[in-house]
């Protein structure tokens, strides 16, 4: 519980400012911090009955050349959850020393219960970064699912609850991009970023953890009969939290609602396909759902050579044309607004006249009616494997 390295940084700290030598033992009344670096590994018997009776002692000059190791001073129990782990004790004459006794004790005894915190909360960081890390490679002929469920609960989480997965990925943008902004280096900001998102994901039961640098996963427990896309505005307040932090940015991909380990993993490689499918379709966005991009998804999972075939086999002359690209948007919004000129102009934000001037346009170059709807989801396809680009990583 008292570790030698915090025990030497606590009394040399201490000695320096007091004036006084500090030693620290643990409960067997080995030394293992002191003012005097010679003391450390020594025995100090005066140390062994006051961890007995968690009660302080002094010892004048005739008094400490009858104990082993011991000098004139005091020697006070430090006690943590009713148990003494330990003393310190300050050397010098009792009269001198005892006014400090009291206070180096507290402080020494907080410093102890603070580094117990953070071992604490660092072991339970890094079993919820393992879990969720096993979640996302999990394999059920290699792992049974029950036993990262008993895992789980160990941890104070139920994974049978109805949960989505989210992962985000946080970048340091080209500095160049934005002038004046700051170089910072996502891994010196960990904590930070984690803090932020446990901040919004802030229910008991949600699993957040980093996964690697820059990214960080989190298997968030949906409120009963919450819609599928619920995590959506939370994911939205982390990325726009971390966009107002200089030099960095923020995107989010959430999978399905999940209740079982197989789905957990499922959902967590649905979010992170989301997060890079999202970038290629829709980089304006900072949140993206898989339940908008399942036919990407489906389309990315096409070896490239067949991406590259169905482009040119179906779209080759519109590619040719300089207005390319707004020839593929007119196509994208007249499939995605269900056929509809009126819904398909408000999507591009242009009249409906210029939306059948584009039609007629890519329906004379194919020799093919969009209004035929095989047609149309043809064409509808070799879009999106144009924008997916070139081979997956």
């Amino acid at each position: 519980m008292l570790s030698p390295s915090l025990a030497q940084e606590i009394a040399g700290d201490t000695s320096a400012v007091i004036g006084f030598n500090v030693l620290i033992t643990d409960a067997e009344g080995m030394v293992i911090g002191s003012g005097d670096s010679s003391r450390v590994g020594t025995f100090h018997e005066a140390s062994v009955e006051v961890v007995r009776t968690k009660e302080p002692a002094t010892h004048n000059a005739s008094q400490a050349q009858a104990l082993r190791g011991v000098r004139p001073g005091i020697t006070l129990p430090l006690v943590t959850d009713g148990r003494a782990v330990g003393t310190v004790g300050i050397t010098g004459t009792p009269a001198q020393v005892g006014r400090f006794g009291l206070l180096v004790k507290r402080q020494t005894e907080i410093l102890i219960r603070e580094s117990v915190m953070l071992r604490s909360r660092l072991l339970a960081e890094r079993a919820a970064e393992k879990l969720l890390t096993d979640i996302a490679a999990y394999d059920p002929l290699v792992v049974e699912g029950d036993l990262l469920m008993f895992r789980a609960a160990d941890l104070g989480f139920d994974l049978r609850l109805r949960r989505v997965a989210v992962a985000f990925e946080v970048t340091v943008p080209d500095p160049g991009a934005r002038r004046g902004a700051r170089a910072r280096d996502v891994a010196l900001v960990r904590s930070e970023l984690l803090r932020t998102v446990r901040d919004v994901f802030a229910d008991p039961q949600d699993i957040v953890a980093g996964t690697a640098p820059g990214w960080i996963g989190v298997l968030h427990r949906l409120p009963a009969r919450a819609p599928a896309d619920a995590a959506a505005a939370d994911c939205r307040r982390v990325t726009d939290v971390i966009a107002a932090q200089d030099g960095l940015t923020a995107r989010a991909g959430i999978g399905e609602p999940a209740t079982s380990v197989g789905a957990l993993h499922d959902s967590y490689q649905d979010a992170c396909d989301a997060l890079r499918l999202g970038a290629r379709v829709d980089g304006g966005s900072t949140v993206h759902s898989i339940g908008d991009l399942r036919v990407h998804q489906l389309l990315s999972a096409v070896s490239q050579s067949a991406r590259t075939r169905l482009l040119d086999l179906t779209a080759a002359r519109l590619r040719e044309q300089p207005d390319w690209p707004a020839l593929r948007d007119t196509i994208t919004a007249w499939c995605e607004s269900g056929f509809s000129l009126v819904r398909a102009s408000a999507a591009l934000h242009i009249h409906r006249n210029t939306v059948v001037y584009r039609m007629n346009k890519i329906e004379q170059l194919t020799g093919r009616p969009l209004r035929e709807h095989r047609t149309a989801m043809a064409l509808y396809l070799a879009c999106l494997a144009d924008r997916l680009g070139g081979p997956d990583r």
